[in-house]
């Protein structure tokens, strides 16, 4: 059993990220005690029935009491209403850290609410599944992923290097970050393809044309993908667009004007831009699986569901 990095953590949120790091957690031992807040009491109830977290509070302040290290795994947009809740009960020293999507607006959010005797470095786990909910999380989720970490100014090394110990303990590979790459990076990433994909399964909902029954019979024509993406948790997107705004919005610009390039291509009939587009996009699905971000197995990397 490895020594603990942290004596006492609290989760507050347990979702799939929480709900990952504590079974994370507690396969390599890297916390003695780990603590869990949710707001729901129906979450709170789901988690003491399934053994998520050593103790479950109905508080975020009593989560948090003496807690040397505070995870907060709440949708971007309250993130700072649970800083200005939990910031009179956080022990001197203290930690305090995030696995949201966007870093510039959380910063801003949360940062001003924090006491100036804790440690305030944002992070950012480049993990998760479709599924939401503290049932949801499993301990090989941060294996092999990449964690953002993105210090604030005048971050202290040591909590640093404790708090990229913790993310390695759990599996995942650890870089720091400048927050507006950050949030840059993840425009181009995960949060443009997000909207691209409720897009095109909204288009398909409106589609009369095509019934239900034929999209999902023929969904493994490249849909299917876009659906799993579209199932994510509604309000954490909502969220990670409204505080994420101005790098979306770039990257929807340069994505529509490529579009209307490729439309003009095939209305003219230029194959050979067609296929030379193609063929440099090819390159980065290489560049993933080489990487060791995917596997290059056949049907998506993902085995056939047992029937």
């Amino acid at each position: 059993m490895n020594t603990p990095i942290y004596n006492r953590v609290a989760l507050i949120g347990l979702g799939l990220i929480a709900s990952s790091m504590f079974w994370a957690i507690k396969r390599g031992g890297l916390a003695g005690t780990v603590t869990g807040y949710a707001r729901s009491a129906e979450t709170r109830e789901t988690a003491r029935e399934i053994g998520l977290c050593d103790e479950i509070h109905d508080t975020a302040a009593a989560a948090v009491k003496d807690a040397d290290l505070v995870v907060l795994c709440v949708p971007v947009g309250v993130m700072g209403q649970v800083a200005a809740d939990i910031a009179p009960a956080l022990k001197e020293g203290a930690t305090i850290t995030d696995v949201g999507s966007v870093k510039r607006e959380v910063i801003d959010a949360v940062g001003p609410h924090l006491p100036e005797n804790v440690h305030f470095i944002p992070g950012h786990p480049l993990a998760g599944t479709e599924h939401s909910g503290p049932r949801s999380g499993f301990a090989e989720l941060f294996d092999n992923r990449f964690t953002l970490l993105v210090p604030v100014s005048g971050s202290d090394a040591q909590a640093i290097a404790d708090l990229r110990a913790l993310w390695e303990g759990m599996g995942a590979r650890v870089e720091e970050m400048d927050p507006d790459h950050h949030d840059l990076v993840l425009a181009v990433t995960s949060h443009a393809p997000h909207l691209i994909a409720y897009t095109m399964v909204g288009v398909a909902d409106d589609l009369r044309r095509v019934t239900d029954s034929e999209v999902i019979k023929y969904s493994a024509a490249g849909f299917r993908d876009f659906t799993r993406i579209a199932a994510s948790d509604p309000t954490m997107w909502r969220d990670v667009f409204l505080n994420n705004k101005d790098a979306t919005l770039e990257i929807l610009g340069r994505f529509t004007e490529e579009l209307f390039a490729l439309q003009r291509a095939i209305r003219t009939g230029d194959g050979d831009h067609l296929y030379d587009y193609f063929t440099r996009t090819r390159a980065i699905r290489r560049g993933i699986i080489e990487a060791g971000q995917d596997t290059d197995a056949p049907d998506f990397g993902r085995s056939k569901v047992k029937t």
